[in-house]
């Protein structure tokens, strides 16, 4: 087990309140948080943390066992003695769910902010089933290919330049993105987790039954989706074409499984999916929404 590295950005430890654990996307860090978090110290001490291998985490491998054990550890060692809620952004908000379901004594209840990861062809509606597992093994071979990969120079400004195009304030993007890298000697820029642990991780995400671990949340879980997609890329623009049916189906199911489970919600957020940085104060007041009804 392993501490990892931690951001506290206060807030009361009284001992009444659940202490608010922050978990960021897979290859960002603890810093995406850092616009999001001061709206949420007046009633909660609320900590964020690099999940292994990203930001200033190490690992050794990855795996979702790994991953809770250490937050468990994090935690003690940080003198967290009373109930937590996981809030967690995409990889996070996975986590979130699954540390929820596997520390029903520790959890209060739990956030998953559009951590969905790419579901099943059947969540695809109106696209043939046999095309939508073509494309998503097409997907799955390009995470893969990009896995800790060096990037050039130029890597970080020009993310931060793109992210304008969402209404991300240059200064946030470019302190995020820098905060998800690892700087080289030669200037360069290292994407995190590393290849062999980034690998790892995709294959325990590609391995989790999103849904059945929803269903076994005990607490009250939050499921909010992005209601905004990000511009077709170029080369990949039937991508487009595929969010926009996983999207439809992803409601549907969302739905669903809110009518069916009485301590589920599920809702949409007027964002894309990079929602902490383009939206912070709207990500804070879900939060605090959601924390005051528990």
């Amino acid at each position: 087990m392993t501490v990892l590295h931690v951001r506290d950005h206060g807030g009361p430890d009284d001992g009444d309140r659940p202490a608010l654990l922050l978990l960021h996307a897979a290859s960002r860090s603890l810093a995406d948080w850092d616009a999001v978090a001061p709206h949420l110290t007046a009633g909660h001490r609320v900590l964020a943390v690099d999940l292994p291998g990203h930001g200033r985490s190490a690992a050794a491998s990855w795996s979702f066992d790994a991953v809770l054990s250490d937050l468990d550890e994090t935690l003690g060692a940080l003198g967290v003695s009373g109930a937590v809620v996981p809030v967690g952004h995409s990889l996070g908000g996975m986590v979130a769910a699954l540390y929820a379901a596997e520390r029903p004594d520790l959890v209060s209840g739990a956030v998953n902010l559009d951590g969905f990861w790419w579901g099943r062809p059947a969540q695809y509606p109106g696209l043939d089933a046999g095309e939508v597992t073509r494309r998503l093994a097409e997907i799955g071979d390009l995470a893969r290919a990009s896995a800790g990969q060096q990037m050039p120079a130029q890597y970080v400004e020009q993310q931060a330049t793109y992210s304008m195009g969402l209404g991300i304030p240059y200064e946030r993007a470019e302190a995020s993105f820098r905060a998800s890298v690892r700087e080289l000697d030669d200037g360069r820029w290292q994407l995190l987790p590393e290849r062999e642990c980034a690998l790892e991780m995709l294959d325990a995400l590609d391995g989790l039954d999103l849904f059945a671990l929803f269903r076994r949340v005990p607490c009250p879980l939050l499921l909010v989706r992005a209601l905004h997609r990000v511009p077709p890329t170029p080369g990949l623009e039937w991508l487009d074409e595929l969010l926009e049916a996983y999207g439809q189906g992803l409601a549907r199911d969302l739905a669903e499984l809110a009518a069916k489970r009485a301590g589920v919600t599920a809702q949409g957020i007027g964002a894309t999916h990079a929602m902490l940085l383009e939206v912070p104060e709207q990500v804070a007041e879900l939060v605090r929404g959601f924390v005051a009804r528990l």
